[in-house]
C-alpha cells in the first residue's frame, strides 16, 4: 500500500505482464479520504495487445499512514463516460468568471 496518494495507481502485474496498465490519473480529493480517477487500459491475452481505455473512480482511506481502498466504480465505457459528463454538466452552474 501506498503512504502518499501520489504513489497511488491501477498499474497490475501477473507473471510479469502488466494486465492493468495506467494511462492517466487525476487526484479528485486528497487527506484521509482522497478519490482519483483513472485512465487505464486492460491487457486481452488472446489478441496479444491492450483493449480500448477505460476509467475508474477510487477512494482511498489512510489508516496507520497507509492509503486502503474502500470503494471503486467502474465506468464501461467512453459512451457511459459522455452521459455521466453531460449529466454533471446540466446540473453545475457556469462558471463564475474570475475577476
Amino acid at each position: 500500500m501506498a503512504s502518499e496518494v501520489d504513489e497511488l495507481t491501477v498499474n497490475y502485474e501477473e507473471d510479469g505482464q502488466l494486465v492493468v496498465k495506467e494511462l492517466d490519473k487525476q487526484i479528485l480529493t486528497k487527506g484521509a479520504w482522497s478519490t482519483i480517477i483513472y485512465r487505464y487500459q486492460d491487457w486481452n491475452r488472446s489478441k496479444e495487445e491492450y483493449g480500448p481505455d477505460k476509467y475508474s473512480i477510487r477512494r482511498y482511506q489512510k489508516r496507520n499512514g497507509q492509503y486502503q481502498p474502500k470503494s471503486k466504480f467502474n465506468i464501461s465505457s467512453a459512451d457511459q463516460a459522455r452521459k455521466i459528463i453531460a449529466a454533471l454538466e446540466s446540473w453545475l452552474p457556469p462558471e463564475e468568471e474570475k475577476e
